[in-house]
Formats: structure tokens, sequence, C-alpha cells
């Protein structure tokens, strides 16, 4: 597995506008729930295609009110 790009934890949070703290971040690796990281010494990266993979395992799908779905069926 090849990786592009990586963002430091601090760009982590400010892509995620500030609702993933950095507190939060490092919860999540002692745990070893979130996005994937790679830690090189005492730097934490994460890769962009592990955070878009991540996204997409989290993005929540809405299905479309009945009424709508029974107006289409019409």
């Amino acid at each position: 597995m090849s990786y592009g790009k990586f963002l430091t934890a601090e760009e982590v949070a400010e892509r995620y506008r500030g609702s993933i703290s950095l507190g939060t971040l490092r919860n999540w690796r002692a745990k070893r729930i979130g996005p994937a990281y790679v830690k090189l010494g005492k730097a934490v990266l994460y890769p962009v295609e592990e955070l878009e993979a991540w996204d997409q395992k989290n993005t929540v799908v809405c299905r479309a009110p009945a009424r709508l779905a029974m107006d289409a069926d019409e």
C-alpha cells in the first residue's frame, strides 16, 4: 500500500472543521479507533487515502421520506 500525502493531527482537526479535536484524535489513537495513522518516532501522520476511506465508512445514507417515495411510485 503506497501513500501519497499525509496530514498532521492539527491538519486533520482543521480538515474536520474542529468537530474532531486534537484530544479526541489522541484518545482514539490510544483506544485504536478512528482513522488509521502512521507513527514515525514521535510524529503521528494520517494518510489522506485513509481519511477518505474512513469518511466513506462513516457516511450516513438517508432515505427519502415516505411521502416522497409514494409520489415516485405513482
